[in-house]
């Protein structure tokens, strides 16, 4: 408990965010430079999935998942004790690099290969692993109580359920010590809570599509922008907090707060319960190329710093993905989209296996990635491939086709957003269809954006 005491100490010490923050821009300026002289470039249109789930008992309550999980190929811890996330190797996808669209087979493979892995690791143990996107069913000790649970030591609040790794502990601190000790949610039937664990409550998936050349990342988080609402409109099934918290009021009551509360209620849980003040997790501006956006993050507010800092500075020839700091503070810029720098070599070609045996290789891969994060975790892994390959087409297709899409509105699009936040299925959205025609009929706009998805998909599985 010593060293983790000492660890989030230092990571929310004024001195270590100074240094933090100047390696992070001496990171941010090779980044730049090596993206100018085609370090990132890749050969592939690729994709990649994170998927968050949650452990439960027998009596379908959360649960600790056991540590020994995150030994196998896959899985990671997440926020909760309760959660795990699931994480794929990327896959090439196109009749050239993939004969022929294997790429998603091979992704749905993998996602089945870690949950059944999982299942077999905790089955011994009694539990059970759940994808549903928001957990319904109260702990033993009641929603209220679980969040609550902790202890206070050196000033630092531990909380009961959250993981204890110092980083969450630290953002957690931070982000307590700015709300004033209460974290301000606003949802009927759950006002307040104490810490960011309020944001375990919520699970998602979160697909990356890593892009040939860097320089249309600015195109391609812009778009993504303009697909949100539909696309959260289409997946949405988060329209209810744990019963409890509805529970001892009346019927009127609970159906008021029912009626009173956003369809897809993972967002406002999420963008609240990360709140600083400085509005950390919201709908990215419009940027102008992929600088822009790194230079965004590195001015966005440092929460907190790396506990450590020892490893030395790379030298400006490194290879380009030998950052140690970059990919810490790009981890708190919390926009619904963004980008990822680096990561694995997606996997391509038919000799290729199904199924990974080792994801700790070929991580070094100078790459740039949109990741697309406000969508729920579907209901099963076929949902979840099919959610992937959807957002792949309508991305790729819109950027690749110069598709109207792109004159919709930032304000138009945020509004979209959030009105697939309140209502789910039955939000009024708004789009550009093929013709620049501006669409809020929803039959209208999933026309066009199931044919873009389609084209773009179609022309990839043919090599054209």
């Amino acid at each position: 408990m010593t060293d983790t005491i000492d660890a989030v100490e230092r990571a929310l010490t004024s001195e270590q965010k100074e240094t933090f923050d100047a390696r992070v821009a001496r990171e941010a300026a090779r980044i730049k430079h090596d993206i100018r002289n085609g370090q990132f470039d890749s050969d592939h249109v690729a994709v990649g999935l994170e998927l968050e789930a949650y452990i439960v008992d027998s009596n379908t309550q959360l649960a600790p998942a056991p540590e020994t999980v995150f030994e196998l190929n896959g899985c990671s811890p997440e926020l909760g004790v309760h959660n795990v996330e699931f994480h794929t190797t990327p896959d090439a996808i196109g009749a050239e690099s993939d004969n022929g669209g294997s790429g998603f087979r091979r992704q749905a493979s993998e996602l089945h290969h870690i949950r059944d892995s999982i299942r077999s690791h905790i089955d011994d143990v009694d539990r059970t692993l759940v994808y549903d996107s928001l957990w319904t069913i109260p702990p033993e000790t009641g929603t209220d109580a679980y969040l609550r649970a902790g202890t206070t030591e050196h000033g630092i609040f531990f909380a009961e359920n959250v993981r204890p790794i110092p980083r969450y502990i630290a953002l957690n601190e931070m982000i307590r010590e700015r709300s004033g000790g209460t974290v301000e949610l606003g949802l009927p039937g759950l006002d307040t809570a104490p810490s960011m664990l309020v944001e375990s409550l919520a699970t998602s998936i979160q697909p990356h599509l890593q892009i040939p050349d860097p320089r249309d990342a600015a195109a391609y988080l812009n778009a993504a922008t303009r697909t949100m609402g539909p696309l959260l409109s289409l997946t949405a099934n988060s329209p209810f907090l744990p019963a409890d918290c509805y529970a001892g009021v009346s019927a009127e009551v609970a159906a008021d707060r029912l009626a009173r509360t956003p369809h897809e209620l993972r967002i406002p849980i999420f963008e609240r319960a990360v709140d600083t003040g400085a509005e950390k997790c919201r709908v990215p501006a419009d940027a102008d190329d992929i600088f822009d956006v790194i230079d965004r993050i590195v001015t966005d507010p440092t929460l907190v710093a790396s506990s450590t800092l020892e490893t030395p500075i790379p030298a400006s020839d490194a290879d380009p993905c030998d950052l140690s700091v970059f990919p810490t503070k790009r981890g708190t810029y919390w926009r619904w989209v963004r980008p990822v720098f680096c990561g694995q070599t997606p996997r391509g070609g038919a000799e290729t296996t199904a199924v990974p045996t080792d994801h700790t290789g070929h991580t070094n891969h100078a790459s740039v990635r949109i990741e697309y994060r406000p969508l729920p975790t579907q209901p099963t892994i076929r949902d979840t491939i099919g959610v992937q390959a959807l957002v792949t087409g309508v991305l790729h297709g819109a950027v690749t086709t110069n598709h109207p899409l792109e004159t919709l509105t930032w304000d138009d699009a945020e509004e979209s957003f959030y009105a697939a936040v309140a209502d789910g299925p039955t939000a009024t959205l708004a789009w550009v269809d093929d013709s620049g025609t501006h669409q809020m009929d929803q039959d209208a706009i999933y026309a066009d954006l199931f044919s873009l998805a389609r084209m773009f998909l179609m022309r990839q599985s043919s090599g054209h």
